[in-house]
């Protein structure tokens, strides 16, 4: 097996896209933090002291529901594929 090196992830990163990553293109067409006001209308954050951990970002989600759209994904599957593909934490 290869050893990975510092400038592995960077390198794995410019090799996607230049072969074309379809996800990439989405992030620099689309500005997700448009859809931040309606998101946070619709899902409002619980007040401090409730207890608990803190909600995810609503663009983070927004984004992950998509992936899970696009791809057909469940939400355990989801996880996973987002730990697993560089591309997906892009």
């Amino acid at each position: 097996m290869k050893q990975l090196n510092f400038f592995a992830e960077a390198k794995r990163l410019r090799r996607l896209s230049t072969i074309g990553d379809p996800l990439e293109k989405m992030a620099l067409t689309v500005d997700f933090e448009e859809f931040r006001p309606l998101l946070e209308t619709a899902f409002p954050k619980r007040l401090a002291g409730q207890g608990g951990r803190p909600p995810y970002d609503a663009v983070l989600m927004f984004k992950i529901l998509l992936l899970q759209q696009w791809y057909g994904l469940a939400d355990d599957r989801t996880e996973y594929v987002i730990n697993d593909r560089l591309s997906f934490q892009r």
